[in-house]
């Protein structure tokens, strides 16, 4: 069969992760080991839920040998679980299906620690091989299927399939060594490294290899893993090094867990919990088809590694196990989906997870605030799908503001309010930098209120519907009521003498703006634009249009302008003149680019610069 060449980007992938991840080649066989022990989770699985499959005589094991001659150096690594027919080989082996291929090849650094990380994130463990291989040939046989195939492949060229012989289903996995992996030839070097990834794994890995005895050649066949389920030990008897290692595994990952949290339940329900948190955020967090990190079991039996229903989308982040005695070991996906036990599982899991982080905040402010410049988004998105939850996760939001750069709590700004201050006050925008020094913060800044500036843009999505922390209210001062309460009689006094400004202003500007109005809030700018307490912010149009809503009806902004700033107090003089409009549209346009808002006309903008300077100047 001629041969067929590598799908996507594997060929650079390939490249990639063989010189990226060199001084950390050794992983390659716990990818490879906990590939083995998936397919052997999944035949035991449809053992017991297929009929198709329940026939078959199943005894899980893994068999690694090894041989290192003059003209051969190989490893193989045989598994008895589901096997692969010719299509999954090509979809498995000669692709990689995910979204995000892409982004994954430029996130490889070189560093071989973060990047060893990202090879579990993305699933292109199999890669890995090439690190050591010259030539990987797998031989393999799916379950309740009559044909064989062999697929090889030299990891550069393209690889090659065709049918073969093979008497039990399973796959072996046969690497030709090159001469960097020719010391996994080494009993003690093999035995040493499946310790140290893969003892946890719930199956028996036996190491096959040849001992001189009286002279003769004796063929040993030693177990070298316990194969016990590690998150049913009990925790008394488990270290903080034997999570981490367990995790290292099970997450595809070169580094420790950032938090784990290990629970027992027993009673009405019987469940085991094991849960992670990695340091760095999985690099598919933000897609819409990550993968779920959360395993379910039945009895120390894999359910189903897919299912994004097992936690909140927001806890996506999660990584771990669920175990449970009170479900079937046939159970659907359909009845999982409804299933009452899962869902109670599931609520005392969240309330755990969350309190595992609010112990962290309270413990630990550094590694908090490392945990929430990873996480903070999706505690976020917690707020709009877990009203159950709400108050607690608020308690774990952390924001900046514009008196400190330091990360403060909600209730850290609830305890520094003002004594007649009622409202929690905040900005949003895109950018911190510019959010800091908005107009919009003068008045606050004068009268040394505290404002949260929120620089995301789930932020003001969030907190439009958010309305209270305990008894404060939030209040986005990006709209035009929002201090009101701040306001002191003086502030509150009519001012006319700009209202035929105004009118004339409004006869310049049109349908730019939905009203012009006396600002309370300006101290040294001139102007500023707010949004009517009805509508939503331009930020918030903004993302409206970023999500496709594209006939959302566009709501104007409000100008508020400063009569006690110069240049206001001019324009009253210079209505008449012709300088007056180019006047009044700089004031409108300098206003919108403190908002960061894009303008819809630079060239003109930068025009009636010119014509401006050149009668100052």
């Amino acid at each position: 069969m001629a041969k067929q060449k590598f799908r996507t980007e594997v060929s650079q992938l390939l490249h990639l992760i063989i010189h990226s991840l060199y001084s950390n080649k050794e992983i390659f066989l716990r990818e490879l080991i906990s590939n083995a022990s998936d397919a052997m989770d999944k035949l035991r699985y449809l053992t017991t839920s297929d009929n198709k499959y329940k026939s078959i005589e199943f005894t899980p094991k893994i068999d690694i040998k090894f041989e290192n001659t003059d003209k051969t150096k190989t490893l193989t690594i045989i598994d008895n679980g589901i096997g692969m027919n010719k299509a999954d080989l090509v979809e498995n082996l000669g692709t990689i299906a995910r979204s995000g291929t892409k982004k994954f090849i430029e996130k490889l650094s070189g560093d071989s620690k973060k990047d060893s990380n990202l090879i579990g994130q993305f699933g292109v463990g199999f890669y890995s091989s090439f690190m050591v291989a010259d030539t990987v040939e797998v031989l393999t046989k799916k379950a309740g299927e009559k044909t064989a195939f062999l697929w090889k492949s030299d990891g550069k060229t393209g690889f090659n399939i065709k049918e073969v012989e093979k008497d039990s289903y399973g796959t072996e996995i046969k690497l030709f060594l090159n001469d960097q992996g020719s010391e996994y030839t080494d009993k003690w070097s093999l035995e040493n490294i499946i310790k140290k990834y893969s003892d946890h794994i719930a199956f028996p890995i036996y190491l096959h290899y040849t001992e001189k005895k009286d002279d003769k050649e004796e063929q040993i066949v030693d177990q070298v893993n316990s194969a016990s389920a590690f998150w049913k030990r009990p925790k008394s008897s488990l270290k903080k090094k034997d999570y981490n290692e367990f995790y290292k595994t099970f997450a595809n990952a070169n580094e420790d867990p950032l938090l784990h949290l290990h629970t027992t339940a027993e009673g009405t329900l019987d469940y085991t919990t094991l849960f992670f948190i990695p340091k760095v955020a999985p690099m598919d967090m933000q897609n819409a088809d990550y993968k779920p990190g959360v395993k379910l079991y039945v009895k120390r039996v894999f359910i189903t590694d897919d299912d994004k229903e097992l936690m909140p989308v927001y806890l996506r982040f999660l990584r771990g196990i669920i175990d449970t005695e009170d479900l079937p070991l046939n159970v659907s996906r359909e009845i999982l989906q409804k299933n009452k036990v899962l869902d109670k599982i599931k609520r005392n899991s969240v309330k755990k997870v969350l309190k595992a982080i609010e112990n962290l905040a309270k413990k630990d402010k550094s590694k908090y605030e490392e945990f929430y410049m990873q996480y903070g988004i999706p505690l976020k998105e917690g707020l709009y799908q877990d009203f159950e939850n709400r108050d607690l996760l608020l308690d774990l939001l952390r924001f900046r503001t514009n008196k400190t750069n330091e990360w403060i709590s909600l209730s850290d700004y609830v305890s520094n309010m003002k004594k007649d201050q009622k409202s929690i006050f905040y900005i949003t925008g895109e950018n911190y930098d510019v959010l800091k020094t908005s107009p919009l913060l003068e008045a606050c800044n004068k009268k040394d209120v505290e404002v949260l500036i929120m620089d995301n843009e789930i932020d003001e999505f969030v907190f439009s519907s958010v309305t209270k922390y305990k008894e404060n209210t939030f209040k986005s001062i990006n709209h035009s009521d929002a201090l009101e309460e701040l306001q002191t009689d003086d502030d509150k006094k009519e001012n006319t003498s700009c209202d035929p400004l105004i009118k004339k202003m409004k006869s310049v500007l049109g349908d730019k703006v939905k009203d012009i109005t006396i600002s309370t809030r300006l101290t040294d700018s001139p102007s500023c634009l707010v949004a009517d307490s009805s509508d939503p912010t331009a930020q918030m149009q903004k993302m409206f249009q970023q999500m496709g809503q594209m006939n959302m009806p566009e709501a104007k902004p409000i100008l508020e302008i400063n009569p006690k700033h110069k240049i206001v107090k001019k324009m009253i003089k210079m209505s008449k003149t012709k300088q007056f409009n180019d006047s009044v549209l700089l004031i409108y346009e300098q206003a919108l680019v403190a908002e960061n808002i894009k303008l819809d006309n630079p060239n003109e903008f930068i025009s009636r610069i010119n014509r401006v300077l050149e009668k100052s100047l």
